[in-house]
């Protein structure tokens, strides 16, 4: 073994956590052998170490303010169109502050506690550690939630700015003013994402009274913990809250207007078409922005974990992802395509950025693991072969999602011939599509984790995550542009523009959704990978060395986190069905009690449904995110390590399963709807097919865009979590501490009464006042129960049998105008 040198031995010998660290790893040739104590890298210090990171932040947010640049000399179109847009612009924003003011208490609690738990008892014996952890925490969410509301100004201004180039210039240029949105989204993630995680990793290495180096990294590492926390939690209100919202406003337009009124979609009759739109931005935008965020930080602060002080491993993965996003901005300008392209053309044109960034972050790479490794070739070039691993199995895990949820291939043309013989087919059919979808991601991930294991340990699927993760700023942009066209198409139907520009954005549209379902594979993948680095470190925290699934304590642990997932969407459901009716209710009772709204010789009350929607995903979001949080805390101490990381390994497996099935599943029972739409599949709109597509399409939503993307989220939650607390429990074996469990689980039982006595007890309570300043002190529960009890609240068959066409109902509309 390799001499080192006294002091980092000493130091290392205080603590049998980092003595062992010492006595179980070969440190020739590493940056612990005093031998290259003066050669690069090891003779950096911290700023030095962060400073490429740093940089590539930098150039990040400034290709965010060049994107926006760009974005504003796009034109708005007329004043109607600016009028709708600034409609959603304002209920987004409205959402968001009230969802940040729950979010500031929690992360004001968390705070606190983080300060006074590791104040208390530091783990490098250091009294600071208290403010590292808690400012780590403070700083992940802060900017998590930027990111979230960054990229959603941008995408609410992109929307009409998109419409009027589908207008004026056609589907290229419409693409581009759309993809531009999108990237800002990409851009801002990755920017502030490296550099807050870049001058973190700086700042907690300052300040420790001893010298040696190796320690103070390891001891930034457990405080960068706290970074992930906040990042994870702010990700898991936003996707939860986001989620319900516009699935909620999209079921009920759905179900009233489509189903019942027979009316068009976006119609600027449907009283929630507005709170729809609003939708798509809180949920697709902030919500996956803020998602994508805590999985990029998530690889990396696992990744720097798992070095155990080595600076050339924790250089890396701050060096690959700044590499990743200059390659993602070299990737941004390959994407175009012309006005002729089919949806396979469209999909190769944003396939063309991917594909150029991947392959520049792998040359960029080979490039730094030359520097970084000399001296250590073997090693270097086996974490090389890693991140390229982490980067082939991204590419190919949407490459599978884009199968199973594009209407140019069987899965979702088989759900729509499914349709001919009614909805319940379709939904039969739509199941066993995603089912079946969880068999290549999974051999996929299973190859990644193996392949990664025998080349470079632990450390080498944790840089398979940072490799997967590095073209963020360019497939984040891929995601983020679908509700940006979703938008476009809603602003074109309600100014009645051209059916022209109607068939430009629906085709847009329809690449939206494959490119979201696509974002939500790769976000799957990337979080299971993260979620099993971040596990791997966890164990080294708490040195657990070997974990038999036989023993109960460990396989008590693994059925508890196979369950939780499922406790999870199953609330996420719920809460959509929830707060769905009553967005059903209000909208119902609009069109019976404002004289000419069916018509078109009224305007609707929209401000109502974007309040319910607001109120109840805010209120929905407090169960799900109280048990996400708290769970692994309470097993933990509860129980013992052991037990929770079996929790975690079961929450992993199940997670990810249940996650790309309902991904999948939604996406594909989406596009059965659009292959008939916008290709006239078995007949075209109107059908009895198209009908049963919309059914099945309206479960699909709440599968794709609420419960399945949060459960990656949960496990990566629960995993950062566990290795923020893992100092704390470290030489504790089962049933040690059990009374601090008690804590957390009376939290859990205390907030489940709370919030069924306050929310749930009384099904036909659920909204808060959301009565229109028009109407001064009229009650919204008491119109509800009104309405609800004289029978006022009409069926479809009640409005009239002869106003169930379109073309009646757009004569109303010119009527108007």
């Amino acid at each position: 073994m390799a001499t080192v040198d006294e002091g980092t031995r000493i130091f290392l010998g205080l603590d049998p956590k980092l003595q062992k660290i010492l006595d179980s790893y070969d440190l020739k040739d590493t940056c612990f052998d005093d031998n290259l104590k003066n050669d690069f890298p090891c003779n950096l210090n911290a700023i030095e170490a962060a400073s490429l990171g740093l940089a590539a932040s930098v150039l990040g947010l400034m290709m965010v303010f060049f994107l926006s640049a760009q974005l504003s000399k796009a034109p708005r179109g007329s004043d109607l169109m600016n009028k709708i847009s600034d409609q959603i612009k304002s209920g987004a924003r409205a959402f968001l502050v009230t969802e940040y003011k729950y979010l500031a208490g929690f992360v004001v609690v968390v705070f606190f506690a983080l300060l006074a738990l590791y104040s208390a008892d530091p783990p490098s014996g250091d009294e600071t550690d208290g403010i590292r952890y808690a400012a780590c925490f403070l700083a992940g969410a802060t900017l998590s939630a930027a990111a979230g509301w960054g990229g959603m100004s941008v995408a609410t201004d992109a929307n009409v700015r998109t419409t009027q180039a589908a207008e004026q210039h056609g589907l290229a240029v419409a693409l581009r003013v759309a993809f531009t949105g999108g990237a800002v989204m990409g851009f801002t993630v990755v920017g502030l994402g490296l550099f807050g995680i870049s001058l973190f990793f700086y700042l907690v290495t300052l300040g420790y009274p001893d010298d040696v180096f190796e320690a103070r990294l390891i001891y930034a590492a457990d405080s960068l913990a706290g970074f992930g926390f906040g990042a994870s939690s702010i990700a898991l209100f936003a996707r939860v809250a986001g989620g319900i919202y516009t699935k909620a406003a999209d079921v009920g337009a759905d179900l009233v207007g489509k189903v019942e009124m027979d009316i068009p979609e976006d119609d600027p009759r449907n009283p929630a078409v507005i709170a729809d739109n609003v939708g798509d931005n809180v949920g697709d935008v902030a919500g996956m922005g803020a998602d994508l965020f805590e999985s990029f930080v998530g690889s990396i602060i696992a990744a720097i974990t798992l070095a155990n002080g080595d600076l050339a491993l924790v250089m890396l993965p701050l060096w690959v992802a700044g590499v990743g996003i200059v390659a993602s901005m070299i990737g941004f300008f390959f994407v175009n395509a012309n006005d002729a392209a089919g949806q396979k053309e469209l999909m190769f044109a944003l396939h063309k950025g991917t594909i150029v960034s991947s392959i520049c972050v792998t040359g960029f790479t080979a490039i730094i693991v030359s520097q970084l490794f000399d001296g250590r070739e073997e090693e270097g070039w086996e974490i090389f072969g890693c991140i390229v691993i982490g980067l082939v199995a991204g590419v190919l895990i949407g490459q599978v999602t884009e199968y199973f949820t594009s209407y140019s291939y069987w899965p979702v043309q088989s759900i729509t011939d499914a349709g001919v013989t009614g909805p319940a087919t379709v939904i039969i059919q739509g199941l066993g599509i995603g089912m079946i979808s969880t068999v290549f991601p999974v051999l996929i991930i299973v190859a990644t984790i193996l392949g990664c294991n025998a080349l470079a340990d632990e450390y080498g699927i944790a840089m398979a995550a940072v490799g997967m993760l590095s073209t963020l700023g360019i497939t984040l942009a891929t995601d983020a542009y679908g509700p940006i066209a979703d938008n476009a198409g809603g602003i074109a139907e309600m100014a009645e523009l051209e059916e022209r520009v109607r068939d430009t954005t629906d085709a847009l549209d329809a690449l939206g959704n494959t490119t979201a379902a696509t974002g939500k594979g790769f976000a799957i993948g990337s979080a299971v990978l993260t979620a099993l680095s971040l596990l791997s470190a966890f164990k080294n925290k708490t040195n657990i060395d070997i974990v038999d699934i036989g023993e109960p304590i460990v396989l008590s642990g693994v059925l508890v986190g196979s369950m939780l997932p499922f406790l999870f969407a199953a609330l996420t459901m719920l809460s959509v069905q929830k707060a769905a009716g009553a967005i059903i209710i209000e909208v119902r009772r609009q069109f019976a009690e404002i004289p000419g709204l069916r018509e078109g010789t009224a305007e609707a009350d929209s401000d109502k449904c974007v309040a319910i929607s607001t109120q109840s995903s805010v209120e929905e979001m407090i169960l799900p995110g109280l048990y996400g949080v708290l769970s692994p805390i309470c097993v933990g101490f509860l129980i013992g390590p052991r037990c929770l990381t079996g929790m975690l390994a079961g929450s992993i497996a199940s997670g990810m399963m249940l996650a790309i099935m309902m991904a999948n599943a939604g996406g594909a029972w989406d596009n059965s709807k659009k292959y008939i739409e916008i290709e006239g599949a078995k007949g075209g709109k109107g059908t009895e097919t198209h009908k049963a597509c919309v059914v099945g399409d309206t479960v699909g939503d709440p599968f794709k865009d609420t419960s399945g993307p949060a459960l990656n989220i949960l496990i990566k939650l629960m995993s950062i979590i566990s290795l923020t607390i893992a100092p704390l429990m470290e030489g504790d074996d089962d049933w040690d501490v059990w009374y601090y469990g008690l804590i957390p689980l009376g939290i859990m039982v205390i907030g489940t009464y709370v919030v069924y006595r306050l929310f749930w007890r009384n099904m036909t309570d659920i909204t808060a006042d959301v009565s229109s300043p028009k109407e001064g002190k009229m009650d919204a529960d008491a119109d509800v129960n009104k309405a609800v009890e004289t029978d006022d609240v009409p069926l479809a068959d009640d409005m009239g049998k002869g106003e169930s066409n379109d073309e009646e109902a757009e004569e109303g509309i010119e009527e108007d105008a």
